[in-house]
């Protein structure tokens, strides 16, 4: 076989299909983020960025940043090892205590990513648990679906958000098999959040535990940060809370919140824990500085949702199609994904604007989108300055607008 060819003919069909994905060489400038530094062909231009997950700009905070440079002046660079063999540092077990305190849980366990986090903890609860039952939500994220692929364990798969269908196969699986709920609370392509408290109701009647996917809501909601969970008084009832320091938090690395004897138990056979090395010390330090900080303030919440609010009123003006959601995220549905890709193109070219297309298969095919993350670093100028580039751009792809904001 022509490897080497095969390898080419297929990446030359995503091309022709608009769904070829292309880095963009960043440098964020500390203390003016969201601006930022492209360089391409060996020059560089300024830039500004639309499509980050660092949705309150704590990868910038003063506290943090303070916090890792004293970690790596006292600790150096790496852990050393994994958990289990001398990379648990002193930094590890207090942020695993900030953020068991944060979600109202006895324990908590760090891993390297979001990612991680779901597929190990997943994954193991879904292979050790005799005869698990996992029901998934239909657009739970990969990291999930590759953890219960992983574990072997019986699956079945619920419609996206709705009660009664999770319901209905709830009582169609046998009364005496152990059962797991995994879902979200944000989810990220279209910002819709899930049903909790039903879910949970639905979880109680028919003696399921629950597995809520916070990851896009920890920092933001909720009176600490504690997420959606958190701010609608839930967390008592769900089983595991799994969240990430790489998002709102503005560090990287992912965990999960639970009962000590179920963390231990994660802890002591999940293998994608046990074989990888420890977070750095310094990310450590950094996650703990932003935790406990978002614990705290609530300004960066509050500015976040006005400049939320600001964008969406503005796109509603010009009649830019973008999905209304409760949350934080906005996705400006283009539909198509060679016109997609233009306009992010075309933003960045011409506007230095920079927001990555979103096409399949993150998303399904024809509903191709730019998703924008507005935050309190974002000023109004900057929202009115991506807001005319919009419109420009819709005129020149000839892509209909909305005729009223209603719809």
């Amino acid at each position: 076989m022509d490897f080497e060819h095969f390898f080419k003919d297929r990446l030359q069909e995503l091309k022709d299909e608009g769904n070829y994905r292309v880095f963009i060489d960043l440098e964020r400038r500390q203390g003016a983020f969201p601006e930022a530094q492209q360089t391409e062909g060996g020059t560089r231009r300024d830039v500004k960025i639309w499509c980050s997950n660092d949705y309150l700009g704590m990868g910038q905070c003063p506290e943090v940043l303070a916090a890792m440079h004293e970690a790596l002046d006292t600790s150096g660079a790496g852990a050393g090892g994994t958990r289990n063999i001398s990379g648990t540092t002193h930094a590890h077990v207090l942020l695993e205590e900030e953020l068991a305190d944060l979600h109202g849980k006895e324990a908590a366990l760090l891993f390297t990513s979001g990612y991680v986090s779901n597929w190990a903890a997943i994954g193991t609860l879904a292979a050790k648990i005799p005869g698990l039952i996992v029901f998934s939500d239909s657009l739970n994220h990969a990291s999930m679906i590759e953890g219960i692929r992983h574990s072997r364990a019986e699956k079945v798969i619920w419609k996206h958000n709705d009660v009664n269908d999770l319901r209905a196969k709830l009582a169609a699986a046998p009364a005496n098999a152990p059962k797991m709920i995994a879902f979200e609370s944000v989810y990220s392509m279209d910002g819709d959040i899930a049903p909790i408290k039903e879910i949970c109701d639905a979880a109680d009647e028919f003696g399921a535990m629950t597995y809520l996917d916070e990851v896009h809501a920890v920092g933001l909601y909720g009176p600490r940060g504690g997420g959606i969970a958190e701010r609608e008084g839930l967390m008592d009832r769900l089983t595991v809370i799994e969240g990430t320091l790489g998002k709102a938090f503005g560090v990287v690395g992912g965990y999960i919140a639970a009962s000590a004897p179920l963390c231990d138990f994660v802890r002591s056979f999940a293998s994608g824990f046990i074989f990888t090395t420890a977070l750095p010390p310094v990310v450590a330090a950094g996650a703990l500085a932003s935790v406990r900080h978002l614990k705290a303030s609530q300004s960066e919440r509050i500015l976040q949702k006005e400049r939320v609010a600001d964008v969406r009123a503005q796109l509603d003006l010009l009649g830019i199609p973008h999905i209304m959601n409760p949350s934080h995220i906005i996705p400006i549905i283009v539909g198509d994904p060679v016109k997609c890709k233009f306009i992010s193109d075309a933003l960045l070219e011409e506007f230095g604007i920079y927001i990555q297309p979103i096409n399949y298969p993150t998303v399904p095919k024809g509903t191709e989108r730019l998703r924008i993350t507005p935050g309190p670093v974002h000023s109004p100028t900057d929202i009115k300055q991506l807001v005319e580039a919009l419109g420009t751009l819709w005129e020149r792809c000839k892509i209909a607008r909305r005729t009223s904001a209603a719809q």
